[in-house]
């Protein structure tokens, strides 16, 4: 895991695998989604084909930076206390080969249902491999810090001027 220079906490290389799935009308277009993400990227060229299992076709899209950010650990720290850890993969529309582009990977449940929001992204969820779980983990250790939920309050307005009708 390398430490980032900005300073806002660490980045993992891993690598992507996605599938591009036939539809089942001659018509439509293939669709693209997130498969797997290996703990490290693979030592294969992006976009090699990896086999076809049934209608999806499997290509090794290549390697992408998972940052782990220090103001989000709280959030990192609800993914992990599901038991089943996620990771949101969001896709984008390219138009070039190969047809998409990997746009971001977060294991920040919150960015995930953001970019959810954003109706040119395809975004999807993959199981969060033990080895990036445990560096995960490891981050929220070192960097949490329990803060206090502030709910803030709106401003009083400025008391208006008491005029009468002719302005006094």
């Amino acid at each position: 895991m390398a430490n980032d220079s900005a300073g806002f906490g660490e980045t993992l290389e891993v690598g992507l695998i996605v599938g591009r799935v036939q539809p089942s009308s001659r018509w439509a277009d293939p669709s693209w989604r997130p498969v797997a993400i290996l703990p490290m990227p693979a030592a294969a060229a992006p976009w090699t084909p990896l086999g076809t299992e049934g209608l999806t076709e499997r290509f090794y899209a290549g390697p992408v930076a998972l940052a782990f950010h220090r103001s989000e650990t709280a959030n990192y720290r609800d993914n992990l206390a599901t038991g089943r850890p996620l990771l949101w993969v969001a896709l984008g529309a390219a138009g070039a080969e190969p047809p998409i582009e990997i746009r971001v990977v977060t294991a920040d449940p919150a960015e995930g249902e953001a970019l959810a929001g954003i109706a040119s992204e395809n975004v999807d969820t993959v199981p969060m491999p033990v080895e990036i779980a445990a560096a995960l983990e490891a981050f929220v250790a070192a960097h949490h810090v329990e803060r206090a939920f502030y709910k803030r309050r709106r401003d009083e307005a400025p008391a208006a001027p008491a005029c009468g009708i002719d302005g006094e």
